[in-house]
């Protein structure tokens, strides 16, 4: 079963530091843009991040300069390193992904359970 599994969300004070990790498992043929989003209560689910294929990134403005996205195309995996934190950046954070099952051989975006950050003193 192909699947998103996401780890490394938590606790941090503001001007603290997290890595979120999303790793794709399953029968995969090939794997295009990877993503993290996030989605405050009540709002529409946000772009934070993307890289593609070819290691293009974009950022939202509100985290440019303080994120970082990365992959590692050999274990199929995408990153988000998370600095100077704050309290706005509170709430949860999905991964996206581009995925090609060899099952089906069709791209499709799938998404991962979400982890939840909080930016607390």
């Amino acid at each position: 079963q192909v699947q998103l599994v996401e780890s490394g969300g938590g606790l941090v004070q503001p001007g603290g530091s997290l890595r979120l990790s999303c790793a794709a498992s399953g029968s995969i043929f090939s794997i295009g843009a990877m993503g993290w989003y996030r989605q405050a209560p009540g709002k529409q689910r946000e772009l934070v991040a993307v890289t593609t294929s070819g290691g293009s990134t974009n950022y939202a403005d509100s985290v440019k300069g303080r994120f970082t996205i990365s992959r590692d195309n050999a274990k199929n995996t995408v990153h988000l390193q998370m600095n100077s934190l704050k309290p706005e950046d509170t709430t949860v954070y999905y991964c996206n992904a581009f995925l090609k099952p060899i099952a089906t051989m069709k791209v499709v975006g799938f998404w991962g359970q979400g982890t939840q950050v909080t930016v607390s003193s």
